[in-house]
């Protein structure tokens, strides 16, 4: 029944995508040539104005090109955990690629007559057009699926932190469309249950389970230890042609995205996916460094020297305060700030945090930790190569000892360069708050970096990123 509506709501996005091309294009036309936009449109004087009928003459090519084109750029049959993470891409991926197709056409036919704005504007109509669409697609399936309607169910082997894991995030997500219907292990009483699903018999029961052809899709959630019956299992699974999913019971080892790689017909699974390692994204997230801190020297060197006069004229000692801090490869590098403390001895200042209302600070020093404006300096570390204006907040030898034996992972971070600000300290985790939490935040950004991650951290900043109300 569900796979029937999955096949059949394909369809009916096929038919529909078809009818919304020929929409966008009429609206395209119609915006181009009758509405006030065509007044801040340079007319293109090579672009002889045909009829809508004529220009209505391509759809017979345009519509089932792009049609093939949404399939290839998978637009149909996005499950739903990957759906809202890929829609929008895949939709502007997908134009883009029609658009192409559109000027090969018009090149192909020689036909110098269309007006290339209107190209332009149908990209826009279609892209936004294709949105709606499904998105009110998928809040009718949301719906549906939360009153209990086209439910795909599925069957769990093996009873495990793992499975109780994967119970989790189903039941929390009802709109994804599975129904649990229980689970089958060796090890505990039938009847045991986690949050309403039920143990409901042995391992040994799975081929008359796979006979009723009750389920859709069989979840192996075997704990670690048990993964002797692994390949039996999945022969069972693969031998009765339902749908099988290995959910690994990996999750204090393995990341959120872990990457596999072909060694000559070997997967091998890398325990940690970190885009900074490959040297082409390394030499641009440096050239943008280096651009940035550039930029920002010239932008904030009048409030820096402005800083600088009153920290030496208010109280003793230097302007810049170096600290020793744990950088890329665990390598230990003077970082730079403005002296926002009274002059104290090192072994007591590397070993404590500032505390509230602390008497060390300096009154100006509480302003520029409160605006972090103290961290200005570190411009000068960035140009340097020892940090970047995007990445995890570096720490100190000491605190770094003692987090590395506390908190699984958290050596991880120095897998690249630390950075001025980052994607734990935009989420408020930043100063006196969860050593936990950031490094969760930081492996995020780890894991997941890329240019765009890193301008939307750059632009949050400004936003979140400047205040600290937990900087004392």
């Amino acid at each position: 029944m569900i796979k029937d509506n999955e096949k059949t709501l394909n369809r009916i996005h096929v038919v529909a995508d078809g009818i919304l091309l020929v929409l966008s294009y009429i609206l395209s036309y119609f915006l181009r040539f009758y509405s006030p936009l065509r007044y801040l449109i340079h007319f293109d004087p090579n672009a002889g104005r045909y009829d809508l009928i004529t220009y209505s003459g391509i759809l017979y090519l345009l519509v089932p090109g792009y049609l093939i084109i949404y399939y290839y750029c998978g637009l149909y049959g996005l499950g739903p955990v990957r759906f809202k993470r890929l829609l929008i891409w895949n939709l502007i991926k997908a134009n883009l690629f029609g658009t192409l197709y559109f000027t090969f056409i018009l090149y192909a036919t020689n036909e110098s007559n269309y007006s290339r704005y209107l190209i332009f504007i149908f990209f826009i109509i279609n892209v936004i057009l294709e949105l709606i669409f499904r998105l009110i697609v998928r809040s009718i399936q949301r719906t549906a699926r939360k009153k209990g309607y086209n439910r795909k169910p599925v069957l769990l082997v093996g009873y495990s932190r793992t499975a109780q894991s994967y119970i989790d995030r189903l039941l929390a997500n009802p709109h994804w469309g599975y129904a649990i219907a229980g689970v089958l292990d060796d090890n505990v009483d039938i009847d045991t249950a986690y949050k309403g699903i039920k143990v409901i018999g042995s391992i040994e029961e799975l081929p008359d389970y796979l006979q009723s052809n009750e389920f859709e899709e069989i979840g192996i959630t075997l704990s670690i230890d048990e993964y002797s019956k692994l390949s039996r299992i999945v022969n069972l699974c693969e031998k009765s042609g339902v749908h099988t999913k290995f959910i690994p019971d990996y999750q204090d080892l393995l990341p959120t995205i872990p990457y596999t790689e072909d060694l000559d017909g070997l997967p091998v699974i890398n325990i940690r996916n970190v885009p900074l390692t490959n040297f082409v994204n390394r030499m641009v997230k440096r050239a943008v460094d280096i651009f940035g801190a550039t930029v920002a020297l010239i932008l904030f060197s009048i409030p820096m020297i402005v800083v600088a006069i009153i920290i030496k004229t208010t109280s003793k000692g230097p302007i810049i305060f170096k600290q020793v801090r744990i950088g890329k490869h665990n390598k230990e590098f003077q970082m730079y700030k403005f002296r926002s403390m009274e002059i104290q001895q090192e072994s007591k200042e590397k070993k404590a945090w500032t505390t509230f209302n602390d008497p060390r600070v300096t009154k100006i020093g509480k302003f520029i930790r409160k605006t972090s404006i103290d961290e200005l300096p570190q411009i000068f570390n960035v140009l340097r190569g020892d940090m970047s204006l995007i990445g995890p907040r570096p720490e100190r030898p000491f605190f770094v000892e003692k987090f590395k034996e506390e908190i699984p992972r958290y050596m991880i971070k120095h897998q690249v360069l630390p950075g001025m600000t980052g994607w734990a300290q935009v989420n408020g985790y930043r100063g006196d708050t969860s050593i936990r939490k950031r490094i969760d935040y930081d492996l995020y950004y780890i894991e997941n970096w890329s240019l765009s991650l890193d301008f939307k951290i750059l632009f949050l900043t400004f936003f979140r990123g400047f205040v600290n109300k937990n900087a004392y």
